[in-house]
């Protein structure tokens, strides 16, 4: 019925954490890439994110009250790049006005190295 699988425990990822960047939240493991809103960062740098709201490790889950303390995730700056083009149109009938407009977000792909737990 449901799709549980965020909290299903994988044989092959020891470890995963729950990160807060950008104010959103994503799910990741060692050696997964993943694209999060810009950072200024150069590519090829070091990040340390801090904002770990879960800790799981297949058996044990921690999870922060909003966050887990001492835990931190470390990643590398891979590329920075724009995503797709998004087009919104406006129109107001009957009233010669319309307006169109694109929009392509800027994003910071990294590269997860490692998890650190408290």
């Amino acid at each position: 019925m449901y799709n549980f699988a965020f909290f299903q425990s994988d044989p092959e990822i020891s470890m995963y954490a729950v990160i807060r960047t950008g104010g959103k939240q994503y799910r990741v493991s060692t050696g997964g890439k993943l694209r999060i809103e810009k950072l200024a960062a150069v590519v090829g740098t070091e990040l340390v994110l801090d904002e770990v709201l879960l800790v799981g490790d297949g058996q044990a889950l921690k999870v922060g009250t909003p966050v887990v303390k001492g835990a931190s995730v470390k990643a590398k700056v891979v590329a920075h790049g724009l995503g797709e083009k998004v087009m919104t149109f406006k129109l107001r009938r009957r009233k010669n006005s319309k307006r169109l407009r694109g929009h392509r977000q800027a994003y910071t792909e990294i590269e997860v190295t490692g998890i650190a737990e408290a």
